[in-house]
């Protein structure tokens, strides 16, 4: 039985689509089948993968709205343990009501994570920014979530929003499991960065906090800008290797 594992934050540019992306690339690289999945009507991923030139592909919105079928809109990715369902054409309307009240009110998202879990997937979710309804839903139907939090001076007043949330989630949840918090764009030689981190792994218990933390790195800019996982097209990067570790970190769990 294959699990779905949320990515959430309370605040955009914290790295949870870079997140997303590349904990899936390593996951599919160590023989998991693996499907990304982005309910961010923002639509990111699809640029980060690689599926950002012209036009826009169909996704998760195109199912919602009836005019797509489900397995007409899963694509392939270059590694062959990796699928991806993008968001689809709601990312180039100004308009994102409807497609929040089709979520919401329609089963298919559950039935979509229920399919994929049955042939042994592990599902990673991409998630809006912020406790809105849709990550809601998301966290919903999910087993395992992980918080990206940037190591900026502001990082732990979101913290505990974020984490009621999931607590709150969790009481009608029984299943979903808090995985841990994720340091992310951690600099080296920046000394407010390195005192937000230190900071942060000071004050939250350390059993909330995983033991890597990922780096910026040029690489990892220049890889999203590419269209590639960093894990991919700079598999020494200081980045790639801190997302094949929390890889390492959360598969024996992830079942």
């Amino acid at each position: 039985m294959g699990t779905v594992l949320a990515v959430v934050s309370q605040k955009g540019g914290v790295g949870k689509t870079t997140t997303a992306i590349n904990l899936s690339s390593a996951l599919a690289r160590r023989g998991r089948k693996t499907l990304l999945v982005d309910v961010d009507p923002q639509g990111a991923v699809r640029h980060g993968i690689g599926l950002g030139g012209t036009g826009q592909p169909p996704g998760l919105a195109d199912v919602l709205a009836g005019t797509h079928e489900l397995q007409d809109v899963v694509l392939p990715t270059p590694l062959p343990w990796l699928r991806v369902l993008l968001a689809g054409s709601v990312s180039d309307s100004a308009e994102h009501d409807s497609y929040r009240e089709r979520l919401n009110s329609s089963p298919t998202l559950g039935e979509l994570f229920e399919r994929a879990r049955t042939r042994g997937y592990i599902v990673v979710v991409d998630t809006p920014p912020g406790l809105g309804s849709v990550t809601r839903r998301v966290l919903s139907f999910s087993q395992h979530v992980i918080v990206p939090l940037q190591s900026e001076p502001l990082a732990l007043q979101t913290t505990t929003q974020i984490l009621r949330a999931i607590r709150d989630a969790s009481s009608t949840n029984s299943q979903l499991k808090l995985d841990g918090i994720l340091l992310t764009m951690v600099e080296e030689g920046n000394l407010v960065s390195q005192r937000v981190a230190a900071y942060v792994r000071e004050q939250l218990p350390r059993e909330l906090l995983f033991d890597v933390e990922i780096p910026r790195t040029m690489a990892s800019i220049d890889a999203f800008a590419a269209g590639q996982p960093v894990t991919l097209r700079a598999p020494d990067d200081l980045a790639a290797r801190a997302y094949v570790r929390l890889a390492e970190l959360l598969e024996p769990g992830l079942t």
